[in-house]
């Protein structure tokens, strides 16, 4: 391991990495929790690698603060919902339709359904699993047996085909 014991690094650099986290996350409750997890991964690295010596452990901690952060935008980027996604739900969820709008609901809803059924197999489960059924994309993931990108992959697809076929397109 480093020559300095992790408390010894947590006392010295926990502010500082913390002040960084802030500033490029805007939040500091996000920015203590990966500060936090910045030195829980150093901890299971040195005790991984007993015989391995970070010579920098400056550098080492702030490469890892700064991955942390990039995934973290990375992976709230992925769950903001997009206003195509939004306009398939309200099609799919419209379950109070004023009286009017009832004949021209169930046809959007007979075209949603001829559309998931039109789907692959996996994609038509993510779109239910995830829309339907109101589980996460980790959810979704592991109960599929696929990553969660796959998860998003499949349902941009679903939604993208529902909503082409609710325009006729």
């Amino acid at each position: 391991m480093a020559s300095k014991n992790i408390k010894e690094l947590f006392l010295a650099y926990r502010h500082e990495l913390q002040v960084y986290l802030t500033r490029k996350l805007h939040d500091a409750d996000i920015a203590a929790d990966l500060t936090q997890e910045t030195f829980l991964k150093f901890a299971e690295y040195s005790r991984g690698n007993p015989a391995a010596v970070i010579s920098h452990e400056r550098s080492y901690l702030y490469r890892t603060a700064h991955n942390l952060a990039v995934d973290h935008i990375r992976k709230r980027q992925r769950e903001r919902t997009d206003p195509t996604e939004a306009a398939a739900l309200d099609a799919v969820a419209d379950d109070t339709p004023l009286p009017d709008r009832q004949a021209g609901g169930r046809g959007d809803l007979a075209k949603v359904r001829a559309a998931l059924d039109a789907l692959p197999e996996r994609t038509r489960r993510v779109f239910e699993l995830t829309r339907v059924e109101g589980l996460t994309y980790r959810e979704t993931a592991e109960r599929l047996g696929i990553s969660d990108s796959s998860v998003q992959k499949h349902l941009a697809r679903a939604v993208k085909h529902v909503m082409q076929s609710l325009r006729g397109d």
